[in-house]
């Protein structure tokens, strides 16, 4: 008796019962899918006749394999097109100042300027500048601030202390209404150069040296 439809199953790649490793058929087209279909079709067994619903379920089942195999095809492609614009992108940060997450304070000619990023808003926000020793040197009360990136500027108000130099650090706490705010510190960063990393472009940068582009908040002037 000729093979009914209902053990053709065993011959399609999606099925569940297939291997999970790729054979000979998955890599051929739904041509041979189709004429294997036929062939069944018109061998099978009268007294035993295919189910309708079974022969459509596993039409989809093979035209899903080919979607897919072609929407892998085309995603491939837009992850090499996004690599060469992330590229491009980047080259055009070298020498820019960014935002990245860090505590480092950033200097100009009299003041350290850093920022942070809040969770949500807040109605208290205290800065505490720490000395090269990690000791607190300095408290900024800043009050309220939105949610998002926020900065500041530090001025050392006491004579003792040098000008801003490089390494003072900063903290940050907020609350809102008595409820701490989580608010992680972000500084000032320069991009040096730019790299690619498999799909994933990455910069050189002054302070942090190599970081992920994904890090960068926020793209200062100049």
């Amino acid at each position: 008796m000729a093979t009914s439809v209902s053990n053709f199953t065993a011959l399609n790649p999606a099925s569940p019962a297939a291997s999970g490793k790729p054979n000979a058929f998955e890599a051929g087209s739904a041509e041979r899918f189709l004429k294997l279909l036929v062939t069944q079709m018109q061998n099978q067994d009268p007294l035993n006749p295919a189910d309708n619903a079974q022969i459509t379920s596993q039409m989809a089942q093979i035209n899903t394999v080919s979607g897919i195999e072609t929407l892998n095809t085309t995603v491939e492609g837009l992850n090499s097109r996004f690599a060469q614009l992330q590229s491009m992108q980047g080259t055009s940060l070298v020498g820019r100042d960014i935002t990245v997450p860090g505590d480092k304070l950033a200097y100009t000619a009299d003041a350290g300027i850093g920022g942070f990023d809040l969770a949500g808003p807040a109605d208290r926000v205290k800065v505490e500048v720490l000395g090269p020793n990690g000791r607190v040197v300095d408290t900024l009360e800043l009050g309220a601030a939105s949610s998002g990136l926020n900065g500041f500027a530090w001025q050392p108000v006491d004579s003792k202390l040098p000008a801003p130099t490089d390494g003072y650090r900063f903290r940050v706490s907020a609350t809102s209404g008595g409820t701490n705010v989580n608010a992680a510190p972000m500084m000032r960063d320069r991009v040096e150069a730019v790299s690619i990393s498999g799909d994933r472009l990455q910069l050189e940068t002054m302070v942090s040296g190599r970081i992920d582009f994904s890090k960068v908040r926020a793209v200062n002037g100049g």
